[in-house]
């Protein structure tokens, strides 16, 4: 088992070492809002932490302390730094996506073309990260798990065996879908209302418990780090260098 935890100041995409369970995950966050600022427990006594409280923090309780535990160590304030850079950024990810052609413009065309004429605030951004992993040449199927009036046992199998993804839950029309994110197979968060959100809340989670952004959706990620929330920005790889010049023409 790995050991050893990334130092904050040497947090990037390609040196995070993931810890291993996701129930020590929930202990993590625990620990940091319970005993932080004081230091940090060694990584083998969190499986008795997590063995102790296992589910005992309110799903708020648990946004607030990703949140505080990302400005702490970025100073940076996760959730609306996201939201208000992907929509300063909306209008000209739309003239992109408009103007690709080929096969990927069909595609990204099929997707805008969902959208409802008047959407809200959430739709338009759910539209844009979707076409904006699509226009990387990434696929929302490898970040997102969707379920559609799917049996509660089916879903709870299915989930088990995911490492790490944001799922949504739709039982019925009448019921709002449940949206979370899974890491080991297990919950860490629920209720989380809409798919950016979740995303934001993801790349806190990998900074607060040291997770590793999958290598099938980089890209996607390093464009959620560096490009809406600013971070280590000084240093892009060329594809999204190039849509960062695109988006700043």
């Amino acid at each position: 088992m790995i050991e050893k935890v990334v130092s904050m100041s040497q947090f990037n995409v390609t040196n995070v070492i993931p810890l291993y369970s996701g129930r020590r995950i929930r202990a993590t966050l625990l620990f940091n809002l319970v005993f932080w600022p004081q230091p940090k427990l060694p990584l083998p006594h969190l499986n008795k932490l997590a063995s102790m409280f296992g589910t005992i923090m309110e799903e708020q309780t648990l946004f607030s302390t990703i949140q505080d535990e990302f400005h702490r160590i970025t100073m940076v304030h996760l959730e609306s730094k996201f939201m208000s850079k992907l929509d300063e950024y909306t209008p000209r990810l739309l003239n992109l996506f408009h103007s690709k052609g080929g096969s990927m413009g069909l595609r990204l065309q099929a997707i805008l073309l969902k959208t409802p004429s008047n959407p809200d605030i959430n739709m338009t951004r759910d539209v844009i990260i979707r076409c904006l992993m699509l226009y990387l040449g990434e696929s929302t199927d490898q970040l997102l798990k969707e379920y559609n009036d799917a049996d509660e046992d089916s879903v709870s199998q299915d989930l088990a065996v995911q490492s790490l993804k944001i799922y949504n839950v739709k039982a019925n029309m009448s019921e709002d879908p449940d949206i979370g994110i899974v890491v080991d197979g297990v919950k860490i968060l629920t209720a989380l209302g809409n798919f950016p959100r979740a995303c934001s809340l993801l790349v806190g989670l990998a900074y607060a418990v040291n997770l590793a952004y999958p290598k099938e959706l980089r890209y996607t990620f390093e464009v959620f780090q560096k490009l809406l929330l600013g971070l280590d920005s000084s240093k892009l790889s060329p594809k999204v260098n190039s849509l960062r010049n695109k988006l700043l023409a």
